[in-house]
């Protein structure tokens, strides 16, 4: 019989999940890939985008490319999901599996920070990179603040990442000394799992001039007043708002019973993410599994999923546990990237280590895009 899995959700859980069982199983395989989005786009790519180093169509990888053998893509909305059922519906048909992959990711509720839509921007959207790179044009100087607007949010080390690229970006349009930039974060240090991390980017924000403010939230942005408002009680001064807004499970994920409310990200077994329904697995974002949202760690769950599923359908043994562990690549500005090695889940807390800042590593960056676009897509054109 052929293998029938359905995947909802087209991210790097999504698509490395398909791509390996494609791998295994070619045509036997019945693979269906559902996604509302027509293309494809690296998280990081909107930081280039934002920042005017690519355009928006150069970083765009069409779902239409992907050629696999038992894969379909299927570009839909996703209309309701009964777990039970292994059951579908979206506005483009039903659908029944085997198994189930729910990939679907986080959602960002702009509304949820009142004044962020009409007094600044959100940098997590390709839309809104774009167009916060229009505003940064226009920003002829005043206090700028990077704020994350909720605890749980993708890419840990983006909002450090963002305030140091604008460092670097005001500096060379001669407006930095007309400027200040502070950095809103929920944590006492900006990676809290590697000190060593943190403690680079703090020396790279003391030696800019960027004012780290820990420990609390932007709860709303007054473009009027010119100020943003924080959980602490506290207002900053605020010409020019960078936002990340709050993250929020997908509403149908929530009316299907996977998870209890919009902030409970779904439970799932830490070593298989495997949920409490039977056949049915939840990766990357739109889990709660305990590692960082970031497609890295989306990645190395859908590589344990996909070989529980081909120990099942072989009868081979059962695959090792997730272990939570993955690489992210950080900007510190000035062409020069870290790496922070990280592992949430094999010891008793969570622990990183930093690979210096380097050109090489701004290269190796490049080289890890271009390789899961050609996994993926099979050209590295756009990554």
């Amino acid at each position: 019989m052929r293998a029938h899995v359905v995947v909802l959700g087209a991210g790097f859980g999504g698509l490395e999940l398909t791509t390996m069982l494609s791998e295994a199983l070619g045509e036997s395989a019945d693979l269906v890939l559902i996604d509302r989005a027509d293309t494809f786009v690296f998280g990081f790519s909107k930081l280039d985008v934002m920042f005017g180093r690519k355009l928006p169509d150069a970083v765009r990888l069409p779902y239409a490319d992907i050629v696999k053998p038992g894969v379909r893509f299927v570009r839909a909305e996703v209309r309701a999901i009964d777990p039970a059922a292994r059951h579908v519906e979206t506005d483009a048909g039903a659908f029944d599996a085997e198994v189930l992959v729910v990939a679907l990711g986080a959602d960002y509720d702009v509304a949820a920070t009142p004044g962020l839509a009409p007094g600044g921007h959100e940098f997590y959207t390709l839309a809104g990179a774009a167009a916060l790179h229009d505003a940064l044009l226009r920003f002829e100087g005043g206090p700028a603040v990077v704020g994350v607007c909720g605890r749980s949010f993708k890419c840990p080390p983006a909002p450090s990442e963002a305030a140091l690229l604008l460092h670097d970006f005001l500096a060379a349009r001669n407006r930095r000394d007309a400027s200040t930039i502070a950095l809103v974060m929920p944590f006492g240090t900006p990676v809290p799992p590697s000190p060593d991390t943190s403690m680079a980017l703090l020396a790279a924000f003391a030696e800019r001039g960027i004012a780290f403010v820990k420990d609390t939230l932007v709860r709303s942005v007054d473009g009027a007043r010119g100020v943003v408002a924080l959980s602490d009680g506290r207002e900053l001064p605020c010409a020019l708002f960078l936002g990340i807004p709050v993250h929020r499970v997908p509403q149908v994920v929530v009316e299907s019973g996977l998870a209890a409310n919009p902030t409970d990200w779904v439970p799932v077994d830490r070593a298989t993410l495997a949920t409490r329904f039977p056949g049915v697995y939840a990766i990357g974002d739109v889990n709660g599994v305990g590692t960082p949202k970031a497609g890295v760690f989306a990645e190395g769950a859908a590589r344990v999923v996909a070989s529980a599923i081909l120990a099942a359908r072989r009868g081979g043994p059962a695959p090792g546990r997730y272990l939570g562990k993955g690489s992210c690549y950080v900007e510190f500005g000035h062409d020069e990237v870290g790496r922070v090695d990280v592992d949430f889940l094999s010891g008793p807390k969570p622990t990183g280590t930093l690979t210096t800042p380097s050109r090489a590593l701004f290269e190796e960056k490049k080289r890890f895009r271009s390789s899961r676009a050609t996994r993926w897509f099979g050209t590295p054109a756009g990554a």
